[in-house]
């Protein structure tokens, strides 16, 4: 296996470590390599081309505090597939606090489960309490790879093929840029969000396929909120006012504690991609949180969106062996704690009526679809199952909205994938026509996967399993772009 070892990064966690996620599936990398003609079990499809990236939280340093996944290092992991062979680099992203901790040699600001005081450099980072770490999304975007924290940093590009780092997003606003961004890969915009303590509290913006700030407008919300994703149809945006945020007593004494509000109705921002202040719509619904939405479009009067409903935003602490306050942190990386299911919400633009109806009762969430649709009324959606009491993802299934059928799909024993982006086949002739792409960490073989599923036929098992040169930590966020898309991308900036 041709292997090229690019550069170690030498940690200075405490080993042995017992901390649930940064051992086991979540043990971090420190080594960034290069690999080709890498072992495959089964064959490479030879009408794939493009690539699969995937972020990860990746921790370099001993935390400052009680550690959390979230505070991680971004590290992209990245699969290109070309004329039937397959090609394999990581990175780390070269962060502004990534680079000053390595020039420090240890860590500099405490996580999002440790005190703002314990920081040693106050002041910098995500709504001035946090590392941008870039560790959470990321997507391809005029033929860049763009990396996103979701408490909005800088947003960090990379080659798709190389991970050559090209440094942090100029156009980015002084508030940042939240995690999930969306490329409407039709028209090759990337359409973006931020929030922040100060008023007006929320930002929504464009950029276009030239990589341009075009168009970007103030969100008035009642006062700071910590929304996590987005939505488009081809001629509007949503956005959303969740009733779960900072609570706002303690936030003027500087302690950041997200409560849920259960009598605060779930409200939605319905704007033109375009529009201004004066043209958001806003359209109330029942109370949840939302981590990740799916696709949405335009049906007669009404906007369809569908997303992952949590019945149990804030759950109570987990049995374990940990303190009271880990616990605390394992039921809210719980997916089975949280009790996220597919719902969809209908917005009527000519009555300001929404209607809501629940698609699966299950367990589910991370969900993908095919990008070529986005906007516009699909048919399948892929949601990833996870195990109870982990934040672990052990299986795929496939909901046909068309005829309400599903089918699930695991990745096997002790065997843990990442979020699977569709990718299509070339000359695809069907919505469903290509393949799921993820990578798994194989615990008992001590190794990890890239593996590719036929979309149509998931219970035919994989249609090939490209084995990674080393054993890469779990991680969540991945998306899938064409190799034609890149290039017609870059020949856009």
């Amino acid at each position: 296996m041709p292997v090229e070892l690019v550069q170690r990064i030498l940690p200075t966690i405490q080993t042995p470590d017992e901390h649930p996620y940064r051992t086991g599936a979540w043990t971090p990398n420190y080594d960034e390599v290069n690999a080709t003609e890498m072992e495959v079990i089964g064959e490479i499809p030879r009408d794939l081309d493009g690539v699969y990236v995937r972020n990860t939280e990746n921790p370099v340093h001993e935390s400052l505090g009680v550690y959390h996944p979230f505070d991680g290092d971004g590290m992209i992991h990245a699969m290109s597939f070309s004329e039937g062979k397959a090609a394999y680099r990581n990175r780390f992203v070269r962060t502004e606090g990534f680079v000053a901790e390595q020039e420090a040699g240890h860590a500099i600001w405490a996580g999002i489960a440790a005190p703002p005081s314990l920081s040693q450099r106050p002041g910098w980072g995500a709504h001035e309490r946090l590392k941008d770490s870039s560790s959470t999304d990321v997507v391809i975007h005029a033929g860049q790879i763009l990396s996103t924290f979701y408490q909005c940093g800088e947003g960090y590009r990379l080659d798709p093929y190389t991970l050559e780092q090209l440094g942090a997003e100029g156009w980015v606003p002084q508030d940042g840029i939240s995690a999930h961004p969306k490329v409407d890969e039709r028209t090759g915009e990337l359409l973006f969000f931020n929030y922040s303590k100060h008023e007006p509290y929320q930002h929504y913006g464009v950029v276009d396929a030239n990589n341009k700030l075009v168009h970007y407008i103030p969100v008035e919300v009642p006062g700071p909120r910590l929304p996590h994703d987005m939505a488009f149809t081809e001629n509007y945006t949503i956005l959303a006012d969740l009733p779960l945020f900072w609570d706002p007593d303690l936030l003027t004494k500087d302690i950041h504690a997200a409560r849920f509000y259960a009598d605060i109705p779930t409200r939605f921002a319905i704007l033109p991609r375009y529009g201004q202040p004066e043209d958001i719509r806003w359209f109330e619904a029942a109370p949840t949180f939302v981590l990740h939405w799916m696709n949405a479009y335009e049906e007669g009067d009404e906007i369809v969106l569908d997303g992952y409903f949590q019945e149990n935003p804030t759950p109570g602490p987990l049995e374990g062996p940990w303190s009271k306050k880990m616990n605390r942190l394992m039921a809210y990386l719980d997916m089975h704690s949280m009790q996220p299911k597919l719902h969809r919400w209908r917005f009527n633009l000519k009555t300001g009526e929404t209607h809501e109806t629940r698609l699966d009762d299950r367990i589910l969430e991370f969900g993908t679809f095919n990008q070529s649709i986005a906007g516009r009324k699909g048919r399948y959606l892929y949601s990833t199952l996870a195990e109870p009491g982990r934040f672990l993802f052990t299986g795929l299934m496939k909901h046909d909205l068309q005829t309400g059928k599903s089918w699930e799909l695991s990745f096997g024993e002790g065997r843990y994938g990442s979020e699977a982006p569709f990718a299509p086949r070339l000359n695809a002739k069907a919505e469903d026509d290509g393949y799921l792409v993820t990578f798994i960490t194989d615990m008992r073989e001590d190794r990890s996967e890239c593996v590719l599923y036929d979309a149509q036929h998931l219970d035919a098992g994989p249609v090939c399993r490209i084995i990674l040169p080393h054993r890469i930590c779990s991680g969540t966020h991945a998306h899938w772009s064409s190799g034609d898309s890149i290039r017609q991308g870059a020949l856009h900036r």
